[in-house]
């Protein structure tokens, strides 16, 4: 159809034959997000004078509470990242609350030494190479996800590491304050890891056929399809001997294309899930619960609301609303107010046995 030719009647068609094809709500509603943003960019160019999205009806979606890592585990977590950079990248995350684009797009000269205050008016993005403008990788916007600059304080020994930091590795003004460690940004992918040798691991869930396996072996991979560490680590360790030996169509390792900004994958898989199993933390736990719990952390402290907002850069206060009562003890207070209440009205109840002893 012609975008002029398309009305909300089309649209509500649309999602309701997804629902037909049993798509998740989650999914209808990213799809019809991608529908509203296109239909949206062609009411700006007057392409079309109705938007076709206005109005339609979506399935619902159940919010789900949001995980936050607590103080103890993180401290848990923190004791097993390894290297200097990254240290000091889950430091300033933890304590700023900076989206991944924000953070590693970071440069000395967005902080001021003196009154502690960062200032984020850049974020970088990740892309393949044919929607690039020059062919790289990374694009560089000069304004973050919310569109605005923003500032926000960061306390005083972090401000120091990050001198001492930029100080140390000659990191110029300009410079990138987190970049791809080596000397040449093209990093190369480590080998696969090899899978525990002589350790059971239970079986895997049954498949279509019925049919189960045992954890950390190629079978669960293939046949069973678990996508567990130990059978992810299992099948990478066979194909990589495979391929050692000039099989399955032997290639050079692949290599990590960047211009310096480290790629948030590359960090998931070599720096923060080692750290995470180290710590034995469950699998949910992935960098953005980090800005989860810096928001969480400073409302069930007392910052005010509204200053928490700012610093995360929200839209409406109704998101940083969502960080409200998230730790795990935040309602011990009310728990607290509600046995003492209990306990006085308890202590108030006479004793029959007393009052006919009397």
């Amino acid at each position: 159809m012609r975008m002029n030719e398309i009305l909300p009647g089309h649209v509500q068609e649309f999602v309701r034959k997804c629902q037909d094809k049993n798509l998740s709500p989650a999914s209808i509603h990213r799809l019809t997000t991608m529908l509203s943003a296109i239909f949206s960019n062609a009411l700006l160019n007057q392409v079309i004078f109705i938007h076709p999205c206005k109005g339609v009806v979506l399935p619902r979606i159940g919010r789900k509470p949001l995980k936050v890592i607590t103080p103890e585990e993180f401290d848990a977590f923190f004791a097993h990242i390894e290297g200097e950079v990254f240290r000091l990248l889950v430091e300033t995350k933890i304590e700023s609350g900076l989206r991944w684009g924000e953070l590693t797009e970071l440069r000395p000269k967005d902080l001021d030494r003196q009154t502690q205050i960062l200032t984020v008016s850049r974020a970088v993005v990740q892309l393949t190479s044919k929607f690039h403008p020059e062919g790289g990788r990374f694009l560089v916007k000069d304004y973050p996800k919310d569109g605005e600059f923003r500032r926000l304080k960061l306390s005083r020994h972090l401000v120091l590491k990050i001198a001492a930091f930029v100080l140390a590795n000659g990191i110029g003004d300009d410079d990138l304050l987190f970049q791809m460690p080596g000397p040449n940004p093209n990093v190369p992918i480590p080998p696969p890891p090899v899978p525990p040798d002589g350790q059971e691991f239970g079986l895997t869930e049954p498949n279509a056929n019925g049919r189960r396996y045992r954890h950390g072996t190629t079978t669960a991979y293939t046949n069973g399809r678990c996508r567990c560490a130990y059978c992810r680590a299992a099948f990478a360790h066979y194909r990589a001997k495979r391929r050692a030996l000039g099989k399955d169509d032997p290639r050079s390792r692949r290599r990590i294309d960047t211009d310096g900004h480290i790629p948030q994958e590359w960090f998931r898989t070599n720096i923060w899930h080692p750290a995470r199993e180290k710590a034995d933390l469950p699998d949910d736990i992935t960098p953005r619960v980090l800005r989860h719990a810096h928001a969480s952390w400073l409302l069930a402290g007392g910052a005010d609301l509204m200053v928490v907002k700012e610093r995360l850069g929200h839209a409406s206060i109704t998101t940083t609303q969502r960080y409200l009562h998230t730790l795990p003890d935040a309602d011990d207070s009310a728990l607290t107010a509600l046995d003492n209440i209990r306990g006085r009205s308890k202590s108030r109840t006479p004793n029959p046995k007393a009052l006919q002893a009397q």
